[in-house]
């Protein structure tokens, strides 16, 4: 019970590594704010995380929206009066089959950047005075290997993920002292929808479930990682470590 007494808010909870998140951190004690576009799959897994004895608050939102981004926290503060963890875990891959930069289309590549990028931005900037008042906070967004190199055709989502990346660094860095600490972590190749968009004839069954990978978001989550903050980790591979 790692996350007993805390509240963890995470977006894009209804498919994938979100899901996972959200039943890893109810079996850890954590109370939990789900958040997606589509409700019924949303409804679902509130459904299942309420069966491990958590509170859940699921609300359907788009988090690349203003008034939905403010709509949710307040209501998250409304029913839980605190929100100790945020996953940004919400984003989009673009078009499939995945255009080269040359060939992208403006509106699909400003989407990308609205929801992978702007989108946590405009989350943790509405969470932090809640978090900076009560002195402590963990923030985690989730990152990707195609915003450490840039690949032919990952175009906008690479981009995004680079952005992200450094967007932690640098909420990391004008926190210090505050309580507050912000990671990214890169799950790497996971069996999930989006990667299947990317890669549709490759095996599924070869890539991690994204089930076996959240250890290292429920430590950075928990008290155990309270003095680590502006790191980007891996979470698979002989180990969890750190870069850089």
């Amino acid at each position: 019970m790692r996350l007993k007494d805390k509240v963890a808010l995470i977006t894009g909870a209804s498919r994938g590594l979100g899901r996972a998140l959200a039943f890893a951190f109810a079996r850890e004690g954590a109370n939990l704010i789900l958040c997606a576009r589509g409700k019924k799959a949303l409804d679902a897994v509130a459904k299942e995380a309420q069966k491990l004895g958590v509170k859940v608050l699921a609300t359907e939102a788009d988090v690349s929206k203003k008034q939905d981004v403010e709509r949710l926290v307040a209501t998250a503060l409304l029913t839980f009066d605190q929100i100790d963890i945020l996953v940004n875990n919400a984003s989009i891959l673009g078009p499939s089959p995945m255009p080269y930069l040359i060939d992208y289309p403006t509106d699909a590549f400003e989407e990308v950047l609205r929801i992978n990028t702007i989108s946590p931005f405009m989350v943790t900037k509405a969470l932090l005075p809640s978090m900076i008042q009560r002195g402590q906070g963990s923030i985690i967004n989730v990152s990707s290997e195609a915003g450490a190199t840039g690949y032919p055709g990952w175009g906008a989502y690479g981009i995004s993920k680079s952005a992200l990346d450094l967007m932690s660094e640098t909420w990391a860095a004008e926190l210090e002292g505050s309580g507050v600490r912000v990671n990214a972590v890169d799950p790497g190749d996971m069996d999930t929808e989006m990667h299947a968009l990317a890669y549709p004839d490759e095996d599924p069954s070869q890539f991690a479930k994204p089930e076996q990978l959240t250890e290292i978001f429920v430590h950075l989550a928990s008290d155990e990682s309270r003095d680590i903050t502006g790191q980007r980790f891996l979470a698979q591979g002989d180990s969890v470590k750190s870069e850089g």
